[in-house]
């Protein structure tokens, strides 16, 4: 499989967080809404057997990788920290990758150092406007109501005002991810073309009335980043471990449930919209083994019947690229 990195420019607020699993979906949709249903099954063919046609990461903010969800003895603690402001710090620098992984917490930072990085480079940016850069979104709720057509009104039930929360990220800010893709079955000029399709009409909930809109600003082929000396992976994506033999010992990862929905058209057919709940392990998860030649781990998840009864070929996303780094045992 062919690795590139893309970089996405942000347009407008997001409903859903940028995660490697929902990304994959929306892929499918856009290739379905442009190059027809049975170009997906072709590309689907063989999905849940290892062979996937594409694996998504998160998106980082660009220059920045997630910082491994593994216990303190692993780490050097940086000195005059205290606890509180050392569990901020989730983001390790691309240029310090190369350094023993030990001394990554030294060289993390939080969100609000990168917010701050980001402001100070803004044209126009003031003062005040760099004070108040403390972290790299803000979440505000957007009242929204539906009016009864009798009554001309507002009221109860299904007509009663609501809000929804929304997600606005500083000015500026770029994002990165990485996709694996067999260009076999899909070319990287297709793919691009999707992966644009989703972001004009936008990502996630809400999309149609203006959320999750966004630019591809870079997308070229480019080899994951590795620790030259790697013996275990670092994952860029939530995925399925569950029966691949991982060894305990040398795993750690924090676990949480993908209550999923389906997109697109699929929200209208007939039978219920979401799928069946899916345990997975959160970004950031070290697995002890060498770092697999296809650049990715995990597994397939659905098809027959396994995931939805409203769309029995259903998948998910339970792979996720990854990056080798070296583990002392």
């Amino acid at each position: 499989m062919n690795t590139y990195r893309i970089t996405l420019s942000l347009q407008s607020a997001f409903a859903t967080p940028l995660k490697g699993d929902t990304l994959f979906g929306q892929l499918c949709w856009a290739i379905r809404n442009r190059l027809g249903e049975e170009r997906l099954n072709q590309c689907l063919e063989g999905y849940a057997n290892s062979q996937p046609f594409a694996v998504v990461s998160d998106a980082f903010p660009n220059g920045y990788l997630p910082l491994p969800k593994l216990p303190g003895c692993f780490y050097q603690l940086p000195e005059g920290e205290d606890r509180k402001a050392v569990k901020k710090l989730t983001w390790l620098p691309e240029a310090e990758l190369q350094k023993p992984l030990k001394e990554w917490l030294c060289h993390a930072v939080n969100a609000k150092a990168i917010a701050s990085s980001i402001t100070n480079k803004s044209v126009g940016a003031t003062p005040t406007s760099r004070l108040n850069a403390a972290s790299l979104s803000e979440k505000h709720p957007q009242p929204h109501n539906t009016i009864n057509r009798q009554t001309n009104t507002t009221g109860e039930g299904g007509f009663a005002p609501y809000s929804i929360e929304q997600e606005w990220f500083i000015p500026g800010l770029r994002w990165t991810l990485y996709l694996l893709l067999d260009t076999a079955r899909l070319s990287a000029e297709d793919c691009q073309q999707c992966l644009k399709d989703i972001g004009a009409f936008g990502f996630g909930k809400d999309a149609s009335i203006g959320m999750g809109k966004f630019q591809i600003e870079d997308f070229q082929e480019q080899p994951l980043p590795a620790q030259s000396d790697a013996n275990a992976c670092l994952t860029l994506a939530p995925c399925a471990p569950q029966g691949l033999g991982f060894d305990s010992r040398t795993s750690f990862y924090q676990l949480f449930t993908r209550f999923g929905r389906h997109g697109d058209i699929a929200v209208h057919q007939e039978g219920k919209p979401f799928k069946n709940p899916v345990l997975l392990a959160q970004t950031a998860a070290v697995f002890g083994a060498h770092p697999p030649k296809s650049g990715f781990i995990g597994q397939g998840i659905g098809g027959n019947g396994k995931l939805s009864k409203t769309m029995v070929a259903t998948v998910h996303q339970g792979y996720a690229p990854v990056i080798g780094v070296h583990l002392q045992k």
